[in-house]
């Protein structure tokens, strides 16, 4: 299996569209961060865990290519807004695409994207992202012949999904994790975790709660995602415990 980090930024990503790069240094690549976003390969399944702004350059960076399925952590525009481009992906493939989250963010982006879920009129071509809603609740989901493990973390305005694949992780726009969710996650060796910033933050994890949910969980390692342009990629590389790193897009894990 392999995880592959589409973008390890937050919102605004890296540098800030002012051109403001903040703290990071702009000669190292590794700051030059998009919207947060995984791509998932198992047991012959690709799956992308968010469309982002980014999207379309993240995915043709990655190699393009077929998708089984697209998941959805919430409905916040930087982990939807690329939405659109999926109808490239539809017309290569000539049918619809699976999409799974909670009921109310496959809600959020059907009120948005009106036309996302709607039935296909083959007649017409693939002018449209082409997708069919799945509803999913915490427990195991299986795409094909994967098998995932869902669970709801907190954003402090609204829940997240929360996915273990096998040995590995993530956890993006989460600023608490409930017992159930930290006894999901034990016994992993990689967790992809969203730290926004050092500090804490009323909707994201900061560095010291991070750190905390990591001595109870126990990976062996620790990537940092969905970061600002406060936390610059040699900085942290040096401050960091052992164990613990910056993730930058496309670093790739193999389980």
């Amino acid at each position: 299996m392999k995880v592959r980090i589409l973008g390890a930024g937050a919102s605004s990503g890296v540098p800030y569209v002012s051109g403001d790069w903040g703290r990071c240094d702009p000669s190292e690549i590794k700051n030059k961060r998009s919207r947060a976003s995984i791509l998932i390969e198992s047991n012959g399944q690709r799956i992308v865990v968010d469309t982002g702004p980014d999207f379309r350059a993240q995915f043709l960076e990655a190699g393009s290519g077929p998708i089984d399925a697209v998941i959805y952590t919430h409905a916040h525009a930087d982990h939807v807004h690329g939405i659109d481009d999926v109808r490239h992906i539809n017309s290569m493939m000539k049918k619809e695409i699976p999409a799974f989250g909670y009921e109310e963010c496959l809600t959020e982006i059907a009120r948005r994207f009106n036309y996302v879920f709607k039935p296909v009129e083959p007649s017409q071509g693939w002018f449209r992202p082409a997708m069919i809603a799945h509803p999913i609740e915490d427990g195991a989901v299986s795409i094909g012949t994967s098998n995932l493990q869902v669970f709801e973390q907190d954003h402090g305005v609204c829940r997240t999904v929360g996915l273990r694949i096998g040995q590995i992780g993530y956890s993006t726009d989460v600023v608490r994790l409930n017992n159930a969710a930290l006894d999901t996650l034990k016994g992993i060796k990689t967790w992809i975790v969203g730290c926004l910033r050092r500090e804490d933050h009323f909707v994201h994890a900061g560095l010291s709660q991070v750190l905390r949910w990591a001595d109870v969980i126990g990976p062996e390692r620790v990537i940092l995602t969905h970061m600002n342009a406060t936390m610059d990629y040699a900085e942290l590389s040096a401050e960091l415990p052992s164990g613990v790193e910056p993730g930058y897009d496309g670093l790739e894990i193999f389980e």
